[in-house]
């Protein structure tokens, strides 16, 4: 399945006043990267990705249509996916951008 051109657009808008974001084609999907981090993501296999502090990870996988990211059977703390209805509107999905712009913004640059 190819990702959401449609959700990757909408990503793009929230992020357009950001400096130094990136895309780039990851996990079957697309990646918006600041610093060379990733933010978040339209998601080869449907929704959103989201990166967020490890430590806030319980709080925000209580939010609706939010889970922890699953790679290779192991769910990773500081990753969530949150599926297609969880990010139909601009009003659900930019929470989710923001929060996964802001976390990118707080790791060191990548070279």
């Amino acid at each position: 399945m190819a990702y959401d051109e449609d959700l990757a657009s909408r990503i793009r808008e929230l992020l357009a006043g950001e400096a130094g974001v990136t895309e780039k084609k990851m996990f079957g999907g697309l990646a918006f990267l600041i610093g060379g981090n990733m933010a978040v993501a339209a998601s080869g296999q449907g929704g959103l990705m989201v990166r967020c502090d490890p430590e806030e990870t319980d709080q925000l996988v209580a939010k609706p249509h939010a889970a922890r990211f699953e790679m290779r059977g192991r769910a990773m703390d500081g990753w969530l996916r949150v599926d297609d209805e969880g990010v139909k509107t601009k009003r659900q999905l930019e929470p989710w951008v923001k929060r996964g712009a802001a976390y990118a913004r707080s790791l060191p640059a990548k070279r």
